[in-house]
């Protein structure tokens, strides 16, 4: 019988985690009575390894919680690989709001349709308000509906005008889905002019915008709304203001640390 070769990446599937076989087969050579010079075939080394984790169990969670820990670190890093590269792109561009001069960028991915993002925005503010040095830079991200495009178009238009803020919050305080008429109505309210904003709203370089504020989301691994960037962290879903404060504190203590260093 031809000597087992031992497989390079064959791996053993539990709980929707892959454990590799690898570790486990160094196991094999201090099998009982298993004689030094005589090779096993992939069935009995097979046999082997299955047995001993019959017998052991918790080291599938031991691999588990392992390969957890490593993933979770790779994910950290690529973010924050992410984060340094696409830095101009999420700081520089997009309506900005909060303390234009702050001494922290909170960055906001948000849709209008969005019952989370509605829900945080009052929590945002209030932490914005109360913290007085956090600039905030808004990134329209209409992934939820046709409206949340128009709505979109509409902030960035109102942008133009020097409106955003006023027609970004009437925005996220209306109640239900929005249409063209609650766009407008609120349009109005804010007093915009209508016509500038509809002709703005049909220029190319708003649609750009929202593109890049698209394909940018996807960069970083953004899915849903709302999402944050707050310095280097990347913040899903939605939070109070308690946790704004941490991560404004958190935010300032790494650059603390990284002048310091």
């Amino acid at each position: 019988m031809k000597p087992f070769a031992l497989p390079r990446l064959r791996s053993l599937k539990r709980a929707g985690c892959t454990l590799p076989l690898v570790a486990l087969l160094a196991l094999v050579g201090a099998a009982p009575g298993m004689a030094a010079d005589k090779p096993l075939d992939r069935q009995a080394v097979e046999q082997i390894v299955r047995d001993y984790l019959i017998a052991n169990p918790e080291v599938l969670v031991e691999a588990m919680h392992a390969l957890e820990t490593k993933e979770q670190a790779q994910s950290e890093q690529a973010q924050k690989t992410a984060l340094t590269a696409n830095r101009a792109a999420l700081e520089n561009k997009g309506p900005v709001g909060g303390n234009p001069k702050g001494d922290v960028t909170l960055v906001e991915f948000f849709d209008y349709n969005c019952g989370y993002c509605k829900r945080t925005h009052p929590e945002r503010v209030e932490a914005v308000k109360k913290d007085g040095k956090v600039r905030v830079v808004y990134k329209e991200f209409p992934i939820l509906a046709p409206s949340s495009i128009e709505a979109a178009k509409a902030a960035l238009a109102a942008n133009r005008q020097g409106k955003y803020e006023a027609f970004h919050t009437a925005l996220m305080k209306h109640e239900g889905r929005l249409d063209s008429d609650a766009i407008r109505a609120t349009a109005r309210d804010v007093g915009l002019d209508i016509k500038k904003l509809e002709a703005d709203m049909g220029d190319a370089a708003i649609q750009a915008e929202i593109d890049a504020n698209i394909a940018l989301a996807r960069e970083l691994g953004i899915r849903g709304t709302p999402g944050f960037v707050i310095g280097d962290t990347l913040v899903p879903g939605a939070i109070q203001t308690e946790q704004f404060t941490s991560y404004f504190a958190a935010a300032r203590a790494a650059k603390k640390a990284d002048k310091a260093g």
